[in-house]
């Protein structure tokens, strides 16, 4: 699924990748987005996602501007949207999750 922003694509994910590691949670700012797609100009500086995960035994956290979010660009070659935060430049790559299906059960449940 190709979207042409990285709030777009985060809008849509639901997991997510951070320099090849598992985020096992993230979180967007519900007004500063609210805002955005009302087509406000919301604040720049204002922290727009944080993004958190285990990197073995440690707790390491990201935190990104709205500008920052923004200025995201696609790289289409690794699949992964660059975004520079207060330590560097990152790879974050969106995920969507998946399921199994209940087909089965409900084909059982049909036959009783």
């Amino acid at each position: 699924m190709n979207h042409e922003t990285l709030l777009a694509a985060l809008l849509a994910a639901d997991m997510l990748e951070i320099d090849d590691l598992h985020a096992w949670e993230f979180d967007l700012d519900e007004t500063l987005v609210d805002a955005l797609e009302a087509g406000q100009p919301g604040q720049p500086e204002a922290q727009l996602l944080r993004v958190e995960c285990m990197d073995g035994r440690n707790r390491r956290e990201w935190r990104f501007s709205q500008a920052a979010v923004q200025a995201a660009r696609f790289d289409a070659e690794s699949g992964c949207w660059k975004l520079t935060g207060a330590d560097g430049e990152h790879a974050l790559r969106c995920l969507d999750a998946f399921g199994g299906s209940d087909a089965d059960d409900e084909e059982e449940q049909e036959q009783e």
